[in-house]
């Protein structure tokens, strides 16, 4: 019987210790044949650093290990080459000096594997240099340079804008190294979760091919339907393999969409739905930046973006869109060429993903994630019950569980969308199917909801921006019901009025329609 490598990102381990495998290295194969530099970015715990670690492999010649796979009889493994592989994974760097450190201890790391000679110098760009000149000397052979996670430094404080700048030019002066060595150099592939635009590896390196929005490398971590149903098949067995799609897979980069691998691996072990991915980082810098700019999280089910916007950024100017695409909480849609560039449409890419993000968002307002779980519980008997009036108590008892201390050194209430914001991420933090900005022939429906065989249709109103007439009589005279009419057994009309002086929910009406 074979054991789920949950945790496990060494590419000999896992083919020596009877894991299961999903076979990538026609991937090795095809980055080898058509460039020499590569960066790749693709959000935590998502396979990269075992692909890396496949690299490595491959370019030490262990044939033994790629034995059935499909690299086996297209490598040539009677010639290897020295690795200088660094990973910047482990541990945090609490400032640029704990970082030198940590650079200079991956040094020497390095020189003994290859078997080098190790002097210590705090002058870690004259180490790097020095270790890939001496390494191709001693082999004979051009270096392989592999740097995993290559931005966590930067990313572990940007809650800490002049610290992340400080760690950002250490990295950017020992980056700098790999260009003027090309003669010295074999193959460097380069990963990590964001692309910093002032990292010398995309200002310097320009030779630097970024795979990561290239559909011919949109598969090559995650794991592919195909891929899922083959090599799990055993472990599937009776499962609910809509329901495993709807809470893993989704994720894509201009390919085929993937399943998150670290998800499936749980819970195919545990045999439980849960947020296993989200529950290993909690996004607090990112949560911060979208609560304190306003931003509206409805907007997130469909989000219209430009090259600009999800490609490169640094800690100087940071757009909400962007980091949620880049650390993977939001995903590629859908795809436009137009001749200015490129449009693509943004979304969650699953259940795990929306829930979790939005219940997070709702906890963080609240400064209590045990008053939200409370309400949480509360408000599915509510809709479980049909019970609509009563909603309108939890709602109130949501706003009023934001302290008023939080508002005093935030001004995010006075932004227009700010309400509705904190009503969708509380309902979709429920997981209830949802619908923000619903069209309809007559107008845009704030927000639709479906529960078993009931629809509710909410508009959401602040009375100090959008004068008289109530929510309730806007959906009336819209006549957005009709959208739904023979769809569902139950239709219930609801508005919501607030206001920013009371900082809550004033005015609730339904009706049943």
């Amino acid at each position: 019987m074979k054991k789920l490598p949950i945790g496990i990102q060494s590419f000999e381990e896992i083919r020596k210790d009877s894991y299961y495998y999903v076979d990538k290295t026609l991937f090795v194969d095809k980055l080898v044949n058509e460039g020499k530099y590569y960066f790749l970015s693709r959000p935590r715990r998502f396979g990269k650093s075992l692909f890396l670690d496949t690299l490595k492999q491959t370019f030490l010649g262990k044939k033994e290990l790629f034995e059935g796979l499909y690299l086996c009889d297209k490598w040539d493994w009677g010639v290897s080459y020295p690795v200088v592989h660094i990973d910047f994974g482990g541990g945090v760097a609490k400032d640029e000096s704990d970082l030198l450190r940590w650079i200079v201890q991956q040094m020497e790391f390095n020189y003994l594997q290859l078997g080098l000679n190790f002097s210590y110098s705090e002058d870690v760009r004259y180490l790097f240099n020095k270790l890939i000149i001496e390494a191709h000397k001693k082999y004979n052979q051009k270096v392989v340079v592999l740097i995993d996670e290559y931005d966590k430094p930067i990313l572990d404080r940007l809650d800490n804008k002049d610290e992340a700048v400080r760690i950002r030019e250490v990295l950017k002066n020992f980056y700098s190294v790999i260009k003027p060595l090309d003669a010295y150099v074999k193959f460097v592939f380069i990963t990590g979760v964001s692309k910093f635009s002032k990292v010398s590896l995309f200002s310097g390196l320009n030779q630097l091919n970024d795979i990561t929005l290239d559909e011919g490398y949109g598969t090559i971590c995650g794991y592919t339907e195909g891929e899922l149903n083959s090599v799990f098949e055993k472990e599937l067995i009776g499962e609910d393999i809509d329901a495993i799609r709807s809470w893993y897979n989704g994720y894509s980069f201009l390919g085929e969409s993937v399943y998150n691998p670290f998800d499936i691996l749980l819970y195919l072990s545990k045999r439980k739905f849960h947020p296993y991915w989200f529950e290993t980082g909690t996004p607090t810098f990112l949560i911060k930046l979208l609560v304190e700019k306003g931003f509206d999280m409805s907007k997130l089910e469909k989000l219209v973006a430009m090259d600009s916007l999800i490609g490169s950024f640094d800690v100087d100017f940071i757009e909400p869109e962007n980091l949620l695409f880049q650390t993977g909480y939001l995903t590629i849609k859908g795809y436009e060429q137009i001749p200015t560039g490129s449009i693509y449409y943004l979304g969650y890419p699953n259940k795990e993903v929306k829930v979790s993000l939005n219940r997070y968002i709702t906890g963080y307002l609240t400064q209590r994630q045990v008053e939200s779980g409370r309400l949480y519980n509360e408000l599915y008997d509510l809709f479980k019950r049909g019970d609509v009036g009563r909603i309108e108590g939890v709602i109130r008892a949501l706003f009023s569980s934001i302290p008023y201390e939080w508002y005093r050194s935030n001004e995010i209430s006075s932004y227009e969308g700010y309400y509705a914001s904190v009503v969708y991420s509380f309902l979709s933090g429920a997981g209830f199917d949802m619908v923000a900005e619903d069209y309809t022939s007559k107008g845009r429906i704030d927000l639709t909801i479906m529960y078993d065989n009931r629809c509710y249709i909410i508009e959401f109103k602040v009375l100090e921006l959008d004068g008289g007439g109530s929510a309730l009589s806007q959906i009336k005279s819209k006549g957005y019901a009709s959208k739904y009419v023979g769809r569902f057994d139950e239709i219930y009309l609801v508005g919501m009025s607030f206001s920013r002086e009371e900082k809550n929910l004033i005015e609730f009406e339904w009706e049943k329609c």
